[in-house]
Parts: C-alpha cells; structure tokens; sequence
C-alpha cells in the first residue's frame, strides 16, 4: 500500500510518495497553490491516481511539543482531506524544513534556487520518519 506524505504550505505543498509496499519513499513533487480548498482536491486526485491506501499529513509542533497557529492551520486542512475517505495520519514535523535545507546546502545547492525543493524533500523526510516508525 502506498503512503503519501504531505508538508502543507501557504503558497507550495511538498509531496512524498512511498513505493507499492510502503517500504520506501520514492516520487516527490510540489504542488504550487494557494487556494487550500483546490488544493486539497490535487491532492485526493493525486493520491487516488496513485492508489494510496495513507496520507500522512506534517503537523508542525513548536520544539516545546505544543501547537500553535500553524498546527491549527494543518489540522483544518486535514479536515479538508479526511472528507476525501483515504484515511489521514498527523505526523510531527518539528525540524523537518530545517533537515530538508540543511541536507540541500551540503549538496551544493543554492538557497534561492531550491525553495521548491525544500518541501519536497521535508515531505520526504516526513514519510521516512513515518514508514521508519513501523505505523500501518
């Protein structure tokens, strides 16, 4: 079953997508919108395309592990996804920007180059973590 990881943005949304058993993450992209209504509707579209069984949504926790406005904003989002009926998992995301610009600067990418990239690799990082945990 594949698992689709989301790290939900303001104007891009990076996605992960596993490999057929769900062992491995595989295919990453950004969807550029603004609009989280059509958004969430990409989103169930691409999932369905794919046939993922999981979407696994980055829940962005202050380092302290409490939430605030932006976990607030993810989790409303979410609610726009659960009404598509693939069954959604809330995944800590603390760090996961911080580790995805991290590992591009010691690729040798260019800050200003890679803003997109950025959320695709910290929904890579997302799905890592949450195939690593050995969750369904």
């Amino acid at each position: 079953m594949r698992v689709m990881a989301i790290d939900y943005g303001d104007a891009r949304t990076g996605i992960a997508v596993s490999d057929p058993l769900g062992l491995l993450a595989g295919e990453t992209f950004v969807i550029p919108q603004w609009d989280a209504q059509a958004l969430a509707e990409t989103i169930l579209q691409e999932a369905r395309a794919r046939e993922v069984g999981t979407l696994v949504l980055g829940l962005p926790k202050n380092m302290d592990g409490t939430e605030g406005p932006r976990a607030e904003k993810a989790r409303a989002f979410g609610a726009m996804l659960a009404q598509g009926g693939i069954p959604l998992v809330f995944w800590d995301e603390r760090r996961t920007t911080v580790d995805a610009h991290r590992i591009l600067h010691a690729n040798g990418k260019r800050e200003k180059k890679h803003k997109a990239t950025v959320d695709a690799v910290a929904a890579a990082l997302i799905l890592e973590a949450y195939l690593g945990s050995g969750k369904p």
